[in-house]
């Protein structure tokens, strides 16, 4: 019920979103850190419940010097020597030119052009590559009509908004909707939420409704290609209410925070496990995925590698996977052993070949190549441990990379894995150009803000992630990391969805979410 005193509350709330630092004064008289210092920037402020709010900002207007253009894949872009090797969209100056070549041969006309990223925590920026496009267009209608006669001449291609590229002297639009959550005002609590299972994805709107959030923001990235995994399985560390459901993706940053919104972090973390039977001690892989594959790596012992990669899915033919009941009614199906464990630490069942239905309360272990025979023979009691190494909280969701540390802009997408060996183009359209993007962080007096920045658009353009860590701490973020985006990006409020999701079919259904509860 709304009372006097909710309405007292809520006006301080609302005072205390618009007092503010001389620092943040200021950041806020210069507008944030997007397009030319010129543009026009607006700002509302709404209070959703008492030590909630909600800002608005849209900075900039369109741009007729954005157009839409087609971008032709470059044959052999990757620079090896591979025939067969898959087209990029940027390449080496060679490989562009030829291909400029070859569509003036046919009666287009190409132009190359060089593309460059700015200089990050970890990444030395500079020339990434060359790209090569034909045309340019007013609508999106006239770019596809050029890109049907592109295709029609047998090249690999696509129609681009050219605001979307991460030019600096692009004039927006641009729409950024931040939640911020006062601690010394809010008595609600703060969660991440999976919904009725790990291995079944959700949409946001749907999450924030069956808790009765006020508000709710997308999460941590996940499992989407049932190729990869369980689809809706965090593709990294997942901590829900302290209870350690997902494995870290080792050494990548994750957003933790407790449940009543008065201390959060960006940490790193590991993950350790193990299965005790006496004197022998079995290493766990991980917690709650199908074995075999790694989502974003950074495992034991995984192919091609056991470091960070994002959006791509390592494999391991000898896992040891350990399974609670919040995977799922039944666990994976598939050659290997798999043990049922009750909660006295005796074995009730074994299965072979593993899966089957997993009751509530019970767990299992899942064991594929050589660890399987390892498994069978231990004995008919085990002693199961699962420790993140890391500063913990009641909550802990994967995302990557970091984007503020200590208050200084610090992106680190090579350490985060979204650098990749000869493959320029990966970190092109993941890193440099704009996205639609989601971050959260915590400010220098405490508070919680939660962001989301549409893209993929002409009515907001994204961001890049040299753009997301300027932006993070233009808004005052002490700490600041990059959770899912893209077509992911969604912020709920009051059971609305109150941005434009990216994806064609609407709101994208996820694997988490941040939910803010009265």
């Amino acid at each position: 019920m709304w009372t006097r005193k909710s309405a007292v509350l809520a006006g301080a709330a609302l005072l205390a979103a618009t007092v503010q630092s001389p620092q943040a004064a200021a950041a806020h008289d210069r507008g944030l850190p997007l397009g030319p210092g010129d543009l026009t920037e607006s700002r509302s402020v709404q209070t959703l419940q008492p030590g909630v709010t909600l800002t608005t900002i849209v900075r900039g207007a369109p741009d007729a010097a954005n157009t839409w253009t087609v971008e032709v894949a470059i044959p052999g872009g990757s620079g090896s020597p591979d025939p067969d090797t898959p087209p990029t969209a940027v390449s080496d100056r060679a490989h562009a030119d030829e291909l400029a070549a070859a569509l003036t041969e046919a009666g287009f006309g190409p132009r190359v052009e060089e593309v460059t990223t700015p200089r990050l925590a970890d990444f030395p920026g500079g020339t990434l590559g060359y790209r090569v496009r034909v045309g340019n267009h007013p609508t999106k209608e006239a770019a596809d009509a050029a890109l049907a006669a592109i295709r029609a001449a047998e090249f690999t291609a696509s129609t681009v908004f050219t605001g979307w590229d991460g030019d600096s002297a692009d004039r927006g639009p641009w729409e950024v909707r931040v939640l911020t959550i006062d601690p010394r005002r809010f008595a609600g609590d703060l969660v991440g939420d999976f919904g009725p299972d790990l291995e079944r994805r959700e949409t946001t709107s749907a999450l924030g409704a069956a808790r009765g959030a006020t508000a709710a923001v997308n999460a941590g990235f996940f499992v989407l290609d049932p190729a990869a995994g369980a689809p809706g399985d965090p593709a990294g560390v997942g901590v829900y209410a302290d209870r350690l459901l997902s494995e870290a993706t080792n050494g990548r940053p994750a957003f933790v925070f407790s449940a009543d919104g008065r201390h959060a972090d960006v940490a790193r973390h590991t993950w350790t496990g193990t299965v005790r039977s006496g004197h022998e001690v079995l290493t766990l892989d991980g917690i709650n995925r199908v074995p075999g594959l790694i989502r974003n790596c950074g495992g034991t012992g995984d192919q091609p590698t056991n470091h960070p990669l994002h959006d791509t899915t390592c494999t391991d033919e000898d896992e040891l996977i350990l399974f609670t009941s919040d995977y799922g009614a039944s666990t994976p199906t598939g050659p290997g052993v798999e043990v049922l464990v009750d909660n006295k630490n005796h074995v009730t069942a074994v299965r072979e070949p593993r899966g089957g239905p997993l009751p509530a309360g019970i767990r299992s272990i899942q064991a594929t190549g050589a660890k399987a025979g390892e498994l069978r023979e231990l004995g008919a009691k085990l002693t199961i441990t699962s420790r993140l190494n890391g500063r913990g909280g009641d909550y802990v969701l994967n995302g990557g990379p970091e984007l503020v540390r200590d208050g200084r802009q610090h992106a680190t997408p090579a350490t985060d894995g979204m650098v990749r060996q000869n493959d320029p183009s990966f970190y092109y359209g993941w890193v440099q150009k704009r996205n639609p993007r989601t971050i959260a962080g915590v400010d220098g007096r405490g508070r919680i803000l939660l962001a989301t920045i549409d893209g993929r658009s002409t009515t907001s353009l994204g961001l890049s992630i040299a753009e997301s860590a300027a932006v993070a701490q233009a808004l005052g973020m002490r700490d600041a990391i990059n959770l899912d985006g893209g077509g992911s990006t969604t912020m709920v409020t009051n059971n609305q969805v109150i941005n434009k999701p990216s994806d064609a079919t609407g709101e994208r259904p996820v694997g988490d979410a941040i939910l803010i509860l009265p």
